[in-house]
Formats: structure tokens, C-alpha cells, sequence
């Protein structure tokens, strides 16, 4: 039961809060009836506004078409102008290029190249448009005219501008070869920088534009006639020199060049006084040491002035590669690509027409020298052949691309020189075949005879250190074959067939290893396939034969004929004298066999090796299986008297042959 009091108060409280609730709920509903005022004034003033931008837009879109409409116009006028004026300008072209064109391009390339530009785009116009315009013809007539203009100044600026190169910058040129540092400055520029810039623009505008290839022509004889006259300008600087100094020269390179020319002398052909002096002394002399006859003319005698042309040959081969490699290096910036070749073809032959000729008269000379037996004449020949075997890759590459018969005319005076070189060979060739060398100075080692040697040696130089005789050798093989005859014949001297066989082997040896190390090989093969399979084969042959003489001491040890035994078994008599004298045989043939072939000699440490390698395998494993079975066996109270050598002592032994300073 609640006191009266506490209730009272309980309900004052209830009333208030009553009474605040009924206040608060009063101030929502007021809030609620100004929100729904505002918000029916809101949708009042946008629908308005709508109303108004429908009538806005139903304004303005009309306004807006009929301008698009108007700025369309507007448009196609400019346009229709513009084509308008762009017609008219091309019946202006004539009048306005006219007075350029009848003047030239001379001075003013890029100015008259854009005249003529202008004249060809009015004759495209004229053609498609109008074609019975007398407009057409004008401009036509005019760009003919320009054509024409062009072409000639083309010819002009390479008539003008086109020089022979000096003989004193050739000779620089040549030298450079072996000077690094100076090969960088020795550059040829044929034309100055501005005129192979105008020479360039024409040659292109005249193979777009002017559909001309006449200029080619153009080109080609005027470079041709300064090509062929700075090589002949060459030869006859080398004519003044020898009349006045003796000695051609060309001055030092530009940058170092002084008011004095340094005068360098020719690099002269050494190898051919070493070749003509051993032609001169085997014809003399035989190659016997013997005397003989001989019509050789030494070469230090003959007229300097044979000399002189040689050297100048020499070099104007060598100015024209190099000369030919510098006009081709201009043409392709003039000549249009695929007709680079072509033009380059025929703008050296006359050069080098010249020089094969030049080379056809030298051996003409030396073939007239062979008919009078003057064989050191055609060394004369040799220098000349090396050079161009020599410049061969360089005249190769120079030449790619040419016609085959441009190609083939370095081969053809190459062949004529070897052809002529054969004869003179086969008179050597005689000698060697009639050397009546049997008995006397034959070596008494077995080693290489002086024969050999001279005969290789002889090659060798004829090759000049490389081929340069080598086709001569191919076409007559008459040497190799006599000097294989002679040997044959000279063997027989010796007694002892292992002595015979290891001369023979030496001598065939030291010739198949010469030809190899010369290449002279592969040449000798062209005529005689099987040259070297055949040399191959002698020298195996002879190292056989060489083989049987250690038949007589392996034969003391081979298994054949020897005693069977039991083991465990007591020797007879007869068995352990039979095995006594199967190791006694086996000794005295090891050691005499030693003393004789130590003094043999087989020059080629390779060779030498490998039949001494040979030799100790087959001694060795019949050695060593005679003793496997013998050396326990009781066939002796003084076994160190029969079994006197081991194994390695023997093959110790065989590795001391053919060696005397062991």
C-alpha cells in the first residue's frame, strides 16, 4: 500500500512529463504542415520552369538548323574557290617558269628542280583534265625543254669537274696499303662536295622524273677516258723518272708532305734473282755440279728498261684496282642501284683492256726469248704473275657483279704466264731427268739428296713463296715424274735394302711435304688426280720394305719352330740349346741392327716417330711374349748371358734409331 503522500507526488510527475510530450508532438505537426508548404511551392516553381525550357528549346532548335545550314555553305564556297584558284595557278605554270627555264639550271639547281616540279604537276593536270588544251603542249614543251637543260648540265658538271688523278697521288694511294695511319688520309674525292651534290640531284630527278637513262652513258665515258688516262699518266711518270733518276718516287702523305718529295724507291722482285741465279747454275752446270751448256743471259745484264716496265706493270695493276674501287665507290651515289653494276662494266674496259694487253705483249716477249733457249728471260714473267695472283681477290671483288667476260680476263693473261712459265719448265724438267748422279755424293745416311732438295727448292722459288708457278707445274708434271725416275735409279747404289728404302722414303717424304706446305699440291692434282694418294703410298711402301729388316732379328722370337713344353718338365738338351739360340740370335741382330740404322737419319721428326712408334710395337710384343714363356724357364745356369735386355731397354733401344747424335 502506497502512502497517500508518495502517490501525490508520483502523479505531479506523471502530468509533467504528460504535459512536455503533448508539447513536443504539437511542434512536430507544425513542423510537418511547413515542410508540406514548401514542398508544393518547390513543385510549383519547377514545373514553371520546365514550361518555360520546352518553349525555350522549341525557340531555339529552328535557329540552330538554319545556321548548320548556312556554315555549310559557306564551306563548300571556300572550297569551290580554292579549286577555282588551284586551276587557274596551273595556266599561270608556263608563264611564270618560262624565263628559268630557258636560263638553265647552272647556279640555281634546287630553284629550277622546283620549276620543273611545278611544270610536270600541270601536265599531269592538263592530261587528265583537259588534254586538248593548248596548255598541255606548252608545259610539255617546256618540260622537254627543262629535261634537256638537265641533262646537259649533267654532262657539264662531270666534263668540268672530272680530272686525271696525278701519278704522285697514285703512288700515295698504292703505299698507303702498308701504312695504317695513312691509309685513313688516302681517300680519292673525284668530285668537291657540291658538285656531287648537284651531279646526285639530277641523276635522280632525271631517273624519277625525266624517265632518261642516257646520262648513264654519259657518265661511264667520261669516267672511262680520266680512269684510263690517269693509268697511263702512271706509266709514263715511271718512263720520266727512269730516264732522269732511275728511281720512281712518290712524295710522303699530304699532311706530312714538305717542299722536298721523298723519293721511294720500287719494291723489287727479289725471289726472281734467286730463281733465275739456280736456272742459271743448273743449266751450266748440271745439276750434278758437272758441266753443261747453257744459253741463259743473267738477268742483272738485260736492259734496265725491261725492268722499269715491269715495276710500272706492277703498279698500274695495282692503281687500277685501287682506282676502280674508288669509281665504283662514286657511282653508287650517282647510278641508280640496278644499273650500278652494268655501267661500272662498262666503264672500265678500256683500263683494263689496256693493261691485259700490256700483259699479253710481256709474254709475247718472253715467248720469242724461249724460242732463242733464253729460258731466265721468262723469270721476267714471274714477278708480274705473283703481283696478279696476288691482286686476284682484290680484282675479284672489284669485278663482282660484271659481265663473265669482263671477269675472265684476269685468269686469261694469268694462264698465258703459266703456259709460258711450262715451257721453260720442261727444259728444266730434262735436266733433272738426265742427272747422271748414281754413285757419287749420295748420302750415306739415307737422308734427302741434293737433288731433291735443289729440284723443290727451284719449285718453290718459281712458286715465289706461294702459286705463282704452280699451274706451270700442273700442266707439265714432267718434273716430279723425272725426278722420281732418277731417284729410283740413284737407290740401287745402295746395298742394303733398308738403306735403300729409307732414302727412298725420305726423299719421297721431303717432296709430298714441300708440295703441301706450297699448295702446289692441289695445282699438280688438276692434271695428276692422284699426286698425292700416290706419294702417300710410296712413302708407305718404303717404310714396309724398311719394316722386313727386323724379320731377321723378331723372326729368332716368333712362336714358329719354338719347343713345347710341359711345366714342371725337365728340359732336353736340345730344347735348351734351341732357346739359347733363339735369345742369342734375338741379340746379336737387336745390336747390330742399332749400330748400323743409328746412323741412318729420317729428318722428319713426325716420320721419324711414327716408324720408330711402329718399330717398338712389333719388337716389344714379340719380345715380350718370348720372354713371358722363357725368361722362368731352366734353359741356362747363366741366364743374364741370354736374357740380357728387358723389354723397355729394348724399345729404348729402337728409340735411338736414325738419331747420330745420340
Amino acid at each position: 500500500m502506497i502512502p497517500p503522500q508518495e502517490a501525490s507526488v508520483r502523479r505531479r510527475e506523471i502530468e509533467d512529463k504528460l504535459k512536455q510530450e503533448e508539447e513536443t508532438l504539437s511542434f512536430i505537426r507544425d513542423s510537418l504542415e511547413k515542410s508540406d508548404q514548401l514542398t508544393k511551392n518547390m513543385v510549383s516553381i519547377l514545373s514553371s520552369f520546365e514550361s518555360r525550357l520546352m518553349k525555350l528549346e522549341n525557340s531555339i532548335i529552328p535557329v540552330h538548323k538554319q545556321t548548320e545550314n548556312l556554315q555549310r555553305l559557306q564551306e563548300n564556297v571556300e572550297k569551290t574557290l580554292s579549286c577555282l584558284d588551284h586551276v587557274i595557278s596551273y595556266y599561270h605554270v608556263a608563264s611564270d617558269t618560262e624565263k628559268i627555264i630557258r636560263e638553265g639550271p647552272t647556279g640555281r639547281l634546287e630553284e629550277y628542280l622546283g620549276c620543273m616540279a611545278k611544270i610536270q604537276k600541270a601536265v599531269e593536270y592538263f592530261q587528265d583534265n583537259n588534254p586538248d588544251s593548248p596548255e598541255l603542249n606548252r608545259v610539255k614543251f617546256l618540260f622537254e625543254r627543262g629535261k634537256e637543260s638537265l641533262e646537259s648540265e649533267f654532262r657539264s658538271l662531270m666534263t668540268r669537274h672530272s680530272k686525271v688523278v696525278s701519278p704522285v697521288l697514285i703512288l700515295d694511294l698504292i703505299s698507303g696499303e702498308d701504312d695504317m695511319e695513312a691509309q685513313d688520309d688516302m681517300t680519292l674525292d673525284h668530285l668537291s662536295e657540291n658538285v656531287l651534290h648537284d651531279v646526285i640531284r639530277i641523276s635522280r630527278w632525271l631517273v624519277e622524273y625525266g624517265r632518261n637513262q642516257d646520262f648513264m652513258n654519259v657518265y661511264y665515258q667520261i669516267r672511262s677516258s680520266q680512269l684510263d688516262r690517269s693509268i697511263k699518266g702512271l706509266k709514263e711518270h715511271f718512263r720520266k723518272s727512269n730516264s732522269s733518276s732511275g728511281v720512281p718516287y712518290s712524295p710522303a702523305i699530304p699532311n706530312k708532305r714538305k717542299d722536298t718529295p721523298t723519293k721511294k724507291p720500287v719494291k723489287r722482285p727479289g725471289t726472281i734473282r734467286k730463281a733465275q741465279n739456280l736456272l742459271k747454275q743448273y743449266s751450266q752446270h748440271g745439276l750434278d755440279g758437272k758441266k753443261g751448256g747453257s744459253n741463259l743471259i743473267p738477268l742483272e745484264g738485260r736492259d734496265d728498261m725491261l725492268d722499269m716496265e715491269i715495276d710500272a706493270y706492277i703498279h698500274c695493276v695495282s692503281a687500277f684496282v685501287k682506282l676502280a674501287q674508288s669509281e665504283y665507290q662514286l657511282l653508287m651515289d650517282i647510278i641508280p642501284e640496278h644499273h650500278q653494276k652494268k655501267t661500272f662494266d662498262s666503264l672500265i674496259q678500256d683500263a683494263l683492256d689496256g693493261l691485259m694487253m700490256e700483259g699479253e705483249n710481256i709474254v709475247s716477249v718472253a715467248r720469242k726469248a724461249i724460242i732463242r733457249h733464253d729460258y731466265s728471260a721468262v723469270l721476267t714473267v714471274f714477278p708480274i704473275l705473283r703481283h696478279l695472283k696476288q691482286t686476284k681477290p682484290e680484282f675479284d671483288q672489284v669485278l663482282q657483279g660484271t659481265a663473265a667476260s669482263t671477269k675472265n680476263k684476269l685468269p686469261g693473261l694469268i694462264t698465258s704466264m703459266e703456259t709460258i712459265g711450262a715451257k721453260a719448265l720442261e727444259d728444266f724438267a730434262d735436266n733433272i731427268k738426265n742427272d747422271p748422279d748414281k754413285e757419287y755424293n749420295m748420302p750415306k745416311d739415307g737422308t734427302v739428296h741434293e737433288l731433291t732438295s735443289n729440284a723443290i727448292l727451284f719449285l718453290q722459288q718459281l712458286l715465289d713463296f706461294q702459286e705463282t708457278a704452280g699451274a706451270m707445274l700442273a700442266s707439265q708434271g714432267k718434273v716430279l715424274g723425272n725426278l722420281q725416275l732418277n731417284l729410283l735409279s740413284k737407290s740401287k747404289v745402295y746395298e742394303d735394302p733398308a738403306l735403300r728404302a729409307i732414302f727412298l722414303h725420305n726423299n719421297y717424304n721431303y717432296i709430298l711435304k714441300s708440295l703441301e706446305k706450297s699448295e702446289l699440291i692441289h695445282l699438280v692434282a688438276v692434271t695428276q688426280k692422284t699426286a698425292e694418294r700416290s706419294y702417300r703410298d710410296h712413302i708407305e711402301q718404303q717404310i714396309q720394305t724398311y719394316q722386313r729388316s727386323w724379320l731377321k732379328v723378331t723372326d729368332y722370337i716368333s712362336e714358329k719352330n719354338l719347343p713345347v713344353f710341359q711345366p714342371g718338365v725337365k728340359l732336353r738338351d736340345k730344347e735348351r740349346q734351341m732357346i739359347k739360340e733363339r735369345f742369342k740370335g734375338f741379340n746379336d741382330g737387336l745390336e747390330e741392327l742399332c749400330k748400323i740404322q743409328k746412323a741412318w737419319a729420317i729428318p722428319d721428326t713426325e716420320q721419324r716417330d711414327k716408324i720408330r712408334q711402329a718399330q717398338k710395337t712389333i719388337v716389344k710384343e714379340n719380345y715380350g711374349a718370348f720372354l713371358h714363356r722363357y725368361a722362368s724357364v731352366p734353359f741356362t745356369k747363366n741366364p743374364e748371358k741370354y736374357i740380357k735386355y728387358r723389354v723397355e731397354q729394348v724399345a729404348d733401344m729402337i728409340e735411338r734409331l736414325f738419331d747420330t747424335s745420340a
